[in-house]
C-alpha cells in the first residue's frame, strides 16, 4: 500500500521514547522504550529500524504537556521529516492518549490522567469514556490535585506524587505509548503540531517576562 495510506506516530512527551506505524488504522511496527533523556539520540534511529524507513504520508506526534526539551526533540523530528517527505503533521495530547488507553484496557470510571510537571507539579486532566475531556489542562501541586479528584480514577505517572500524600489511593501509573495512537478520537488527534507545555517554561525574557506557553 502507498506511503500516504501511512501514519507515523511519535511520542518523546515523558521519559518515554516511543513510535508506531499505522497502517488502514492498525499498527504494523512499533516501539517503546523508557528511556528516561536521551530521546535526540533514539529517535530516528528507532525510525530508520520500521518498515521503510518510517515513511509515512502522515505524522502524529505527542505534543504534550510533558518535557519541554521532550517534546521540542518529537515535534521538531516529525516536523523535519514531514518536510522531506511532503507529509502532513498533526498533533495529540499526551493526557488524551493516557486516557485513551485507559478505557480500551476495560476502565469504565472517568478518569483523571496525570503525568509529572515541573517544581513538583502534576499535570492534569479529567476524561469521560471516550475519551472525552471534562475539563481543561492545569498544573497543580499534589494537594490541590488530590483536592479536585473526585471519584475520578488517577492514571499515569504523576499518581506517585499523591500517593505520597495519600499512601492508599488506588492509582495506576502509565506513560504514553505511540501504538496506542489509533485509539484516538479524531478531534483529539488534530491539534496543531506545537508545544502544549501545561505552564510557562522557566526560561525569562528580558524584564522577566516569561516565555509564551504554547510557544512554537
Amino acid at each position: 500500500m502507498p506511503t500516504s495510506a501511512r501514519t507515523l506516530v511519535i511520542d518523546t512527551a515523558t521519559a518515554a521514547c516511543s513510535i508506531a506505524l499505522v497502517e488502514n488504522g492498525a499498527v504494523i511496527a512499533a516501539a517503546h522504550r523508557e528511556v528516561g533523556r536521551g530521546h535526540a539520540e533514539q529517535l530516528l534511529p528507532m525510525i530508520a529500524e520500521l518498515p521503510g524507513g518510517g515513511r509515512a504520508g502522515h505524522i502524529l506526534v505527542d505534543v504534550g504537556p510533558g518535557s519541554f526539551t521532550g517534546l521540542r526533540v518529537g515535534i521538531a523530528a516529525a516536523r523535519g521529516l514531514a518536510l522531506g517527505w511532503e507529509a502532513e503533521v498533526l498533533g495529540y495530547s499526551s493526557l488524551a492518549l493516557i486516557a485513551a488507553a485507559a478505557f480500551s484496557r476495560g476502565q469504565t470510571r472517568d478518569v483523571a490522567v496525570m503525568l509529572e510537571g515541573g517544581h513538583g507539579e502534576v499535570f492534569i486532566q479529567a476524561f469521560a469514556p471516550g475519551p472525552v475531556p471534562l475539563d481543561a489542562l492545569a498544573s497543580l501541586k499534589p494537594e490541590a490535585a488530590l483536592a479536585v479528584l473526585g471519584a475520578r480514577y488517577p492514571i499515569g505517572n504523576g499518581v506517585r506524587w499523591l500517593q505520597q500524600i495519600a499512601p492508599d489511593l488506588d492509582a495506576a501509573p502509565a506513560l504514553p505509548n505511540a501504538a496506542d495512537a489509533p485509539l484516538l478520537p479524531a478531534a483529539l488527534a488534530s491539534l496543531a503540531p506545537r508545544p502544549l507545555y501545561g505552564r510557562a517554561p522557566d526560561a525569562k525574557l528580558p524584564g522577566g517576562r516569561s516565555l509564551p506557553a504554547a510557544a512554537a
